[in-house]
């Protein structure tokens, strides 16, 4: 019989590639890695690792029962959250994975009403940027994901394996210096920035920027880039480019020295919650859903 802490040593042995990479993230010792790797070759009948000096690699068995323990393990938490649920325990556990201008619009609101109707619901916050945080949640290490992907993009990210939850459409808009000439303007077609200078956001931000302006007819001159936000807010503001950011993302700072011009064509991009079949099923996961769509319908 395979066990599920067997499962979960076998996956980070290959990820890290190593006993002991895979100890210290687990908590463990080299030593009890070894012992429970045995274990579960007994259990399966057939050798899972090869070894030859100081590199590790998966058989063809271990590559199999690797490819299917996210989702063993993601249904065992299932099963156990809703079990809990059911036999009266009102307490549960949230991995929520949001993206950093998610974090602190939607995140906030929807966590505190949640903590006002659920007190004994627990929610852990990572940050990473999507595609990341969906490898994330197929990989079983969080229970939901706050993502987004550009209406029309070219590589647009499919999701048909995840239950999805939109949230709203966020609109981009162009920032510029408040003493620029295109400043006191209501809109501005991208075209008129052509000959600016850039300041980019993150690497998925960045893509579609380049995407947008050559659709345009012209490729941005990108000067600066950077994953925060306010640090483009700021550079932007001491007039050193121009910058395209998502609505979502300007809310979340103070702009200062800039302004904010809605951009013409529009560009939008989808926001929304992923979690796993199985995991939908969860009370927790499904409280935290709701109120994430409830914050979005507030922002």
């Amino acid at each position: 019989m395979i066990e599920a802490r067997h499962l979960r040593v076998l996956r980070a042995v290959a990820t890290t590639g190593s006993f002991s990479a895979a100890g210290r993230e687990l908590g463990c010792t080299q030593p009890a890695v070894s012992q429970q790797m045995k274990a579960l070759e007994a259990s399966v009948g057939t050798p899972l690792l090869v070894r030859t000096g100081r590199e590790m690699r998966l058989t063809q068995a271990g590559e199999a029962l690797v490819r299917h323990a996210s989702g063993i393990l993601a249904g065992l938490t299932a099963a156990e959250e809703e079990v809990a649920a059911i036999a009266g325990l009102r307490a549960g556990r949230v991995r929520l994975v949001s993206f950093p201008s998610g974090s602190s619009t939607l995140v906030p609101t929807a966590l505190a009403a949640l903590r006002a109707a659920h007190p004994g619901t627990r929610v852990f916050l990572e940050e990473a940027e999507p595609p990341k945080s969906v490898e994330l949640l197929r990989e079983g290490d969080c229970d939901l994901a706050l993502a987004f992907r550009y209406e029309g993009a070219a590589l647009a990210e499919e999701w048909d394996d995840l239950v999805v939850r939109p949230l709203l459409m966020d609109r981009l808009v162009a920032l510029v210096p408040e003493r620029h000439p295109l400043a006191s303007g209501e809109s501005v077609a991208i075209g008129e920035l052509a000959r600016e200078p850039w300041i980019a956001g993150c690497p998925r931000c960045r893509g579609q920027l380049v995407e947008v302006c050559e659709s345009a007819g012209f490729t941005p001159r990108i000067d600066f880039a950077t994953d925060d936000y306010p640090a483009v807010v700021g550079l932007v503001g001491a007039g050193l480019g121009v910058a395209v950011l998502p609505q979502l993302a300007v809310e979340s700072v103070r702009p200062r020295g800039v302004r904010t011009v809605a951009l013409e064509p529009v560009v939008r991009r989808q926001i929304v919650a992923l979690t796993l079949p199985d995991l939908a099923q969860v009370p927790a996961v499904a409280a935290t859903l709701e109120q994430l769509a409830r914050a979005a319908g507030r922002a």
